[in-house]
């Protein structure tokens, strides 16, 4: 199993890429929650709420869901990344597997 990490501007970005992304089978489910940010943007220190969407999903489909994400999100430098589930129920990892494409 694979958590994908992707920051968004609003909760409607979160949940317009997580609906496609579960269109797509890409991944099986998401979690979005608020956070509040801080980073390096042209050359200013910036502080916003943004949104986290994690996404679960099989180890081979990290290629194809930064693809899909940055085709459509706001930001010109998306933060997409992932780590692979050391250890996960064999039941849940069943299910995902179940649910996305390979």
């Amino acid at each position: 199993m694979r958590i994908v990490y992707i920051t968004t501007r609003n909760s409607g970005e979160a949940k317009k890429i997580a609906s496609h992304l579960l269109k797509k089978r890409l991944i099986a489910c998401a979690n979005i929650f608020p956070i509040e940010s801080m980073y390096w943007f042209e050359g200013e220190i910036e502080e916003n709420i943004e949104f986290v969407l994690l996404g679960k999903t099989t180890d081979s489909n990290f290629n194809k869901i930064e693809k899909e994400v940055s085709s459509m999100h706001s930001y010109e430098i998306p933060a997409i990344y992932s780590w692979k589930v050391d250890k996960v129920s064999k039941d849940y990892d069943d299910w995902i597997k179940k649910e996305v494409k390979r």
